[in-house]
């Protein structure tokens, strides 16, 4: 079955779905956007994607993407006009380990952080003293250049700072007192730059029936 538009689900405030807005808006590439409201998920979601998170893309010939950082990369393989799949500094294969180890290792430390109350017998301190590697990591790559892999942002950039702004969010004050500068640096530099914010407005929540509400392209 073939549709006119790719079908995009996703949920404003989620980092894997931020992470897959960027790339797609990046890429000029447009999609028909169905907003989620996590408590009340719409079946039409969850029967292309029994795992029922998101985001997730439809394209046209009823593929369904849905993980994240897949989305990235088929946005990309249309059109990567900004270079994010070439680096300035490094390789392509760098930047996948990197953002490997972010969502395998670091995130299962954030979510333990963040969500305590979710998992059992689990410290939230621990667990943020155990994610601090990553974040050392990350600062380390800082203090060389501006940006993760240069001194332009790619793709390990934008896939990336979505996790340490959830990160970071659960207490600023500890955050900010860290003394990972350069990470703090190029955290509030990503948070102000048009790629971030040109994808956090804010929109209704879909339901079967609604006009078509359009994301990216050209002229968005």
């Amino acid at each position: 079955m073939t549709a006119p538009h790719p079908i995009l689900y996703s949920f404003r405030r989620c980092p894997y779905a931020m992470r897959a807005r960027m790339a797609i808006k990046v890429s000029g590439q447009q999609v028909a956007l169905r907003e989620v409201v996590l408590r009340d998920k719409p079946e039409a979601m969850i029967e292309v994607s029994p795992k029922a998170t998101v985001p997730v893309l439809v394209l046209t010939d009823g593929i369904v993407v849905d993980e994240s950082f897949d989305i990235m990369l088929w946005a990309l393989a249309q059109n990567d006009p900004e270079g994010w799949l070439v680096p300035e500094v490094g390789t392509l294969d760098e930047m996948l380990a990197l953002v490997q180890t972010c969502d395998r290792d670091f995130k299962s430390h954030l979510d333990r952080y963040k969500y305590e109350n979710r998992y059992e017998g689990v410290s939230a301190l621990e667990h943020r003293a155990e994610a601090e590697s990553f974040l050392a990591i990350l600062d380390t790559r800082l203090e060389a250049a501006k940006y993760l892999f240069g001194s332009r942002p790619a793709l390990a950039d934008f896939a990336v700072a979505p996790f340490i702004r959830q990160f970071a969010n659960v207490d600023k004050d500890w955050f900010g007192g860290t003394p990972y500068k350069h990470l703090q640096r190029w955290l509030a530099t990503f948070l102000v730059s048009p790629a971030f914010t040109s994808v956090m407005h804010k929109y209704p929540q879909w339901h079967s029936g609604d006009a078509l509400l359009f994301f990216g392209g050209v002229d968005d």
